[in-house]
């Protein structure tokens, strides 16, 4: 019993509760997730909520996060009953959460997924960056985790992220801390770092939930622990005065039996040996060899080369030095295809992200790795498919109700077990497990366990990468521990200790782990990060859309050289001033799609808005020239604004995909417009003078129209980086399920994108209108190609989440460039569409490889210490 536990349980009667449930009950279509649960959280103590997946853990986070609401009962706030009617309205009272899956946003920076839902703000109530970048480095060091505020998220390891999970729940003054699975992809070193954060909140009279599924890690941190089964609640008591073993019994309803089945000595001949391996930047001079029927384990903090040597052994990566040497003949891999046909299965640490489509069924899941044997005749066949994996599923013992089930439906322990029978299902020799229990009840662990040692006992050959001590202790006949890239020790399982291991992967020489953690929870600190003013945020590398923006430059440069030798005409004054018009109205029509593709949308209607929104304006004219230009513009940007609003409603709340209304409305609006007009144009002699000296002005030589672009694109750019609604457009793209956790209203800010680009494309129908003069019902007939074009060439992503202003005006730039050049160089027009939709692919593929080849080398980053000579142990000799 800790001294902790010791307080709060003297204590625990007299304390008021922070935070409660009072006999709650959820029902989700007729299934009770929850029934009638009861239990408190009070100041300066640490609840420990328990139970298999399922057993409701998550209903009750989602209770205290207001994502959900009881259907009986009540939450009670000190002492109060409350409603809380979003995650917004719980963070405001004082209730943080760290999430299971992290809701956060990847192609946000570090710094703003920590401050995003509280970004403070300057005195002109734009967004305080410098503020935002201060802060995060504070908690970045709090949680332990060195990186650049400024990096994009998406470019961090999953363990990173779930440190950055972390300090975004530390970043609120919380009187209540809702910590769901918050260790589950965490090492060692960092899960004491978050225990020792915790004991300073604690001493600070924070309330805490904790939910997690490694006993030792429950009893280490847990002042009472509550259990639950099936929807209902079984337990409470001291954590002193229920054993591990007992709160099992009640998890389960039953007597569990042996979580690290008995191992059989490996029996096998050597599979596989490794010489040497190197990967700069990654990892140096690893060396080890492995036997059939062995279990290797792969210990030491997360980045210190353990996935990453995985990922060479798998193809993923390519080492720079080094053998791999394959039942007796070197190999080498250049894709993770040829290491499976070689006998060699990878199962990675992110089932959700990076092992499971999770809106596939169970069935296409598990032949996800077996497809080419499945295929007949270029289709898939199905009893060809279930031939192929029904005898790994049919030996995971997996509990579902059909092989069509979608596995997102799954608890996690049964979506790990797909993972596992996909991955068997090619026969392998060796089999990398990386972190195969994470985030899984104690009763799937077992099991997953269990299958592990029946696959060694049948001979195969086994790399078990985890970051729970027991597992890696229990689980293996060997283990290689890595620091910083090298291989610090490989271990027999009966030289093996916690303190051995630890000191191999910290190199803490001879001082105890015990004083190594007594050392970091002196630190204290919350209390240290915070009040050191000399923190400030490291420079972070130039982020590599500013490098794509650099070779759109080029890009034009490339097309406009040329062109201009073949005909000295383009770069005349009278052909530059068309163009600058030209370009003026895209960018203004680009940068309203720009917005909606952020939120993982699209308007191919923009083209038939601007027809409208144009014809209309002029027809007003026409009747009444006495409401002149302004008049004219206001009726423009109504009618596309009333077209945005139009297609955000049923997008956003209708749910209907984007490119199916849009699609609709593009022919709706253009036959409203043939409608309107009957077949009649209106010419320049039919509205005002100063309507068609709107778009023909100049200011010091430039025109007037592109003054105007100039300034819509700087107060949109202005808006998306310096506002809170704009940070939030780019999360609710980023990861929209994430940003619903954090109660962003994605329904509103889609609409709001949507009326925002039906208002663009209104106005630049007023000044469309106004540059030809002639409008009738084709106008802009066809245009929505173009505009696509220079949004996704400017380096907006059609997944969502990503765009600059800079990129589109360079976008419209390039393809107008594009158009000018081939017609000044007497290129068949007609070509034109062609070359466009050509720029469309390949800039979609220069998005996908620039993209990769990012994450490849994030992932190849590894804390660097000083460089050691090779350090070479055989795991196979050691056994």
């Amino acid at each position: 019993m800790t001294d902790h536990a010791a307080e709060a349980a003297a204590k625990a009667p007299q304390s008021r509760a922070a935070l409660e449930l009072v006999n709650v009950r959820k029902v989700f279509g007729g299934v009770v997730a929850l029934a009638h649960a009861s239990f408190a959280l009070r100041p300066g103590e640490v609840v420990a909520l328990l139970g298999e997946n399922g057993a409701g853990k998550s209903t009750c986070v989602k209770m205290f996060a207001g994502v959900h609401r009881p259907d009986e009962g009540s939450v009670r706030l000190n002492g109060e009953d409350i409603v809380l009617r979003s995650p917004q309205d719980a963070l405001a009272r004082g209730i943080a959460i760290m999430h299971q899956h992290p809701g956060l946003f990847p192609d946000l920076s570090v710094a703003e997924n920590i401050a995003i839902g509280h970004m403070p703000r300057s005195s002109l109530h734009l967004l305080d960056r410098s503020r935002i970048d201060s802060e995060a480095v504070r908690l970045l060091r709090t949680v332990g985790l060195h990186c650049p505020p400024d990096r994009t998220l998406g470019l961090l390891r999953s363990s990173e992220q779930q440190l950055v999970e972390i300090a975004r729940a530390l970043a609120v003054d919380a009187q209540v801390l809702i910590m769901d699975e918050p260790t589950a992809s965490l090492s060692r070193g960092e899960v004491e770092k978050l225990f020792a954060v915790v004991d300073d909140l604690r001493r600070r009279g924070v309330a805490m939930m904790f939910v997690g599924h490694r006993m030792e890690e429950v009893y280490r941190v847990a002042d009472r622990v509550v259990v639950l089964r099936d929807g209902r609640q079984v337990g409470e008591a001291a954590a002193h005065a229920l054993t591990p073993a007992a709160a099992v019994r009640l998890m389960v309803g039953r007597e569990m039996q042996d979580l690290y089945p008995p191992l059989d000595p490996p029996a096998g001949a050597e599979i596989l040996r490794v010489e040497g391996l190197s990967r700069q930047g990654a990892f140096s001079h690893v060396s080890f060899s492995l036997r059939g029927g062995q279990v290797l384990g792969f210990g030491g903090l997360v980045g210190s080369g353990r996935t990453e040597v995985a990922r060479a052994l798998f193809g993923i990566d390519r080492a720079s030095v080094g053998r791999i040497v394959l039942d007796g003949n070197e190999v080498s891999f250049r894709s993770s295809g040829e290491a499976m046909r070689a006998g060699i299965a990878y199962v990675s640490e992110d089932r959700l992200g990076q092992s499971l489509v999770m809106d596939f069924s169970i069935l296409d899941n598990a032949s996800l790795s077996v497809l080419r044997e499945a295929t007949r005749g270029g289709m898939v066949n199905r009893g060809r498919a279930l031939a192929l994996v029904e005898r790994p599923l049919d030996r995971m013992r997996l509990r579902f109700s059909s092989y069509d089930q979608a596995v997102s439906t799954l608890s996690g322990g049964n979506q790990q077990k797909v993972v596992l029978a996909k991955w068997l299902a090619t026969n392998p020799r060796v089999l990398i497990l990386d972190e195969p229990t994470q985030g899984i009840d104690i009763n799937a662990k077992g099991e997953v366990h269990a299958i592990i040692a029946d696959l060694a006992r049948h001979g195969m050959a086994i790399i078990l990468i985890s970051s729970d001590m027991p597992e890696l202790l229990g689980m293996c006949h060997d283990i290689a521990v890595f620091r910083e890239g090298h291989l610090s020790a490989i271990m027999p399982r009966a030289q093996a200790t916690q303190e051995a291991v630890l000191l191999a992967a910290t190199d803490a020489g001879h001082e105890s782990p015990a004083a190594v953690e007594a050392d970091i929870e002196a630190t204290g600190a919350i209390e240290a990060a915070r009040a050191d003013p000399q923190v400030r945020p490291p420079a972070s590398k130039r982020h590599w859309l500013l490098r794509r923006e650099l070779g759109l430059l080029a890009a034009v440069a490339a097309v406009v050289i040329p062109a201009a030798i073949i005909n000295p005409r383009l770069l005349s004054l009278a052909n530059i001033d068309a163009v600058a018009m030209d370009l003026a109205l895209l960018m203004i029509v680009s940068a309203g799609m720009m917005l909606v593709m952020i939120t993982r949308n699209i308007d191919l209607s923009v083209a038939s808005t601007i027809g409208l929104s144009a014809y209309i304006a002029a027809d007003v004219l026409r009747l009444a020239p006495g409401l002149g230009v302004v008049g004219g513009v206001l009726v423009a940007c109504a009618v596309g604004t009333l077209c945005g609003i139009g297609n955000g409603l049923v997008v956003a709340f209708g749910r209907v995909p984007s490119i199916v209304v849009t699609l609709g409305t593009l022919s709706l609006y253009r036959g409203l417009n043939s409608m309107i007009a009957g077949g009649r144009q209106i010419s320049s002699e039919q509205v005002p003078q100063s309507w068609l000296d709107m778009t023909g002005g100049h200011l010091f030589g430039v025109p007037v129209i592109l003054l105007l672009a100039a300034v819509v694109m700087t107060l949109l750019g202005t808006g998306l980086r310096l506002t809170e609604p704009g940070r939030e457009l780019f999360a609710v793209g980023s990861n929209p399920d994430g940003a619903r956790l954090i109660g962003i209203r994605r329904e509103r800010l889609v609409l709001l994108a949507f009326a925002a680009s039906g208002m663009l494309a209104g106005l630049d129908g007023a000044l469309w209108a106004s540059r030809y003069a002639v409008v009738d019902a084709r106008v802009a007939t066809g245009y929505e190609l173009t505009v696509v074009a220079a949004v996704v060439v400017g380096g907006t992503a059609i997944r969502g989440g990503v765009g600059t202003v800079t990129g589109v005006v360079l976008g419209a730039l390039l393809l107008l460039a594009i158009q000018n050049g081939l017609t000044l160089v007497r290129v068949n027009p007609l070509w034109l569409s062609g070359v466009y939709g050509l720029v469309i692919v390949m800039a979609i593929a220069l998005d996908a490889f620039v993209s990769r080849r990012a994450t490849r080398s994030q992932t190849g980053r590894i804390a660097r210490g000083p460089t050691s000579g090779p350090n070479t142990a055989s795991a196979g000799a050691a056994s």
